[in-house]
């Protein structure tokens, strides 16, 4: 078995900016294992020169601090950097590709708050790293096995700054929606969480003809997430309404997932979109395998229409990155995650907010139909998901009475067709309890008995 990951988490590195792991010191070491490894990967360089890493951020202040770390580790293993500044994590991945670069480096902590920072990777192909190069760049950082690795004089890396890297990451996006539509007459309002997709998002949006009224597009480097955006799509939904518009695109912090909001203020969530798009793709033909890709926090409701369109449905554990591997494995085209999370592979290689949008927006132009009539599509099952704040993850066995209390919610819910999942989040410090089954009172009195054990034992 391989050794317990001890700073990478489900979603790269991430926690607090300025307290390890997320220290400008263990940035600097990251920065040189993973130059050491893509440079040794493949002996020539995908450009023909040096090896080089391309270095992306969201709008966070710590993420000057970290970039710099990073980009110095890079540069004393000799391997040029490609900085090319705040741009959406999908965007990183592809410039990384685009750039011809061994490597993307993107510097962000999604939808956390913007005291938290972290560090995710790419491989030269645009996906996320597999486990056991993220297992290498660890025994690296903590071993000290390159620390007598050290290029001197015109050895030494150089960083050069690509500024055209958004122009072509809106260049590319605007390629996943058909040439034959625009979205002229369509009113659309956008919620940028003053993150990193405050320029691309509205630019595209524009420049397909739609009408928008863009918000969370003012960053200052403490406002990402706060308030607004997918954390918070309560603001977005109000606003559609204010404007009367037909949609309402709300991203996270590095725009990877988003959420949407139909023309009359309801909220859409990623197993709304999952079944707009599966079932619309298995209608075209175009849905590889007839298999849709979910994590088991998906509601139950999804697969019943997915089935009776005649497709399938795999389930993953929590994580896109899990929801990509399963895609790769066995050459699905969609799968995504209820929280908005959606990876098209025929356009991207990892989450991608604006590509999703664009597809929700390509079929309700193309059927000319409103989103809350897709929507329609499939029947949700009651389902309730409560988070607790923790100040360990103690292993829920070794918490009195709290298994106990999932064996006896199973037991009640689980012969009318519904589920217990809990489980500890792998980016923040919360227990995560999914309870899902035909009577939202039996949901609710399971929830409040597991979660108030939890927080008796293990709570903030």
């Amino acid at each position: 078995m391989s050794q317990p990951k001890r700073i990478f988490g489900t979603d790269g590195v991430r926690g607090r900016a300025n307290v390890e792991p997320v220290t400008a010191e263990t940035a600097l070491k990251l920065g040189r294992a993973a130059a050491h490894v893509f440079k040794n990967l493949e002996s020539q360089s995908r450009g023909r020169g040096r090896h080089e890493i391309v270095i992306g951020k969201d709008t966070r202040l710590s993420g000057y601090m970290l970039e710099s770390a990073i980009a110095s580790g890079v540069l004393s293993m000799g391997v040029n950097v490609l900085f090319i500044g705040p741009l959406p994590t999908p965007g990183v991945a592809y410039a990384t590709r685009s750039l011809r670069a061994d490597a993307g480096i993107v510097i962000t902590a999604s939808h956390n708050p913007y005291d938290d920072n972290g560090i995710k990777f790419f491989g030269a192909d645009g996906y996320k790293l597999a486990d056991n190069i993220e297992n290498h760049i660890e025994e690296l950082v903590f071993s000290g096995h390159i620390e007598d690795i050290r290029p001197t004089a015109n050895e030494i890396g150089k960083a050069v700054r690509i500024d055209d890297a958004l122009g072509r990451y809106i260049e590319y996006a605007k390629a996943s929606f058909p040439r034959g539509l625009t979205l002229d007459g369509v009113r659309v309002v956008v919620d940028c969480a003053h993150g990193a997709a405050y320029k691309s998002t509205p630019c595209v949006l524009r420049e397909l003809g739609a009408e928008i009224f863009v918000y969370g597009n003012q960053p200052n480097g403490t406002n990402i997430n706060k308030d607004c955006g997918s954390m918070h799509p309560e603001q977005i939904c109000q606003k559609v309404r204010e404007h009367q518009a037909h949609l309402g695109i709300a991203h996270d912090g590095d725009a990877d997932r988003v959420l949407l909001c139909d023309e009359k203020g309801t909220l859409i969530d990623g197993d709304d979109i999952m079944a707009i798009a599966a079932l619309d793709m298995i209608a075209q033909g175009t849905l590889a395998g007839k298999t849709l890709v979910s994590t088991v926090m998906s509601n139950a409701g999804l697969d019943a229409a997915i089935h009776a369109a005649g497709g399938r449905i795999v389930r993953t554990a929590v994580g896109d990155k899990n929801v990509i591997d399963e895609m790769l494995r066995h050459g699905f085209s969609l799968g995504g995650e209820q929280s908005g999370h959606m990876i098209f592979r025929e356009f991207s290689t990892t989450g991608d907010g604006l590509v999703t949008a664009l597809q929700m927006l390509r079929i309700m132009k193309s059927k000319d139909t409103p989103l809350s009539e897709l929507a329609k599509c499939w029947t949700r099952y009651p389902q309730l998901v409560t988070n607790v704040r923790v100040r360990e993850k103690k292993p829920f066995e070794q918490l009195e009475g709290v298994l106990a209390l999932v064996a006896q919610a199973e037991a009640e819910v689980k012969p009318r067709g519904g589920r217990v999942l809990l489980r500890y989040s792998g980016t923040e410090p919360k227990a995560r309890l999914l309870i899902e089954g035909p009577d939202a009172d039996v949901l609710e009195k399971w929830a409040h008995q597991i979660c108030a054990a939890i927080k008796r034992q293990v709570g903030e």
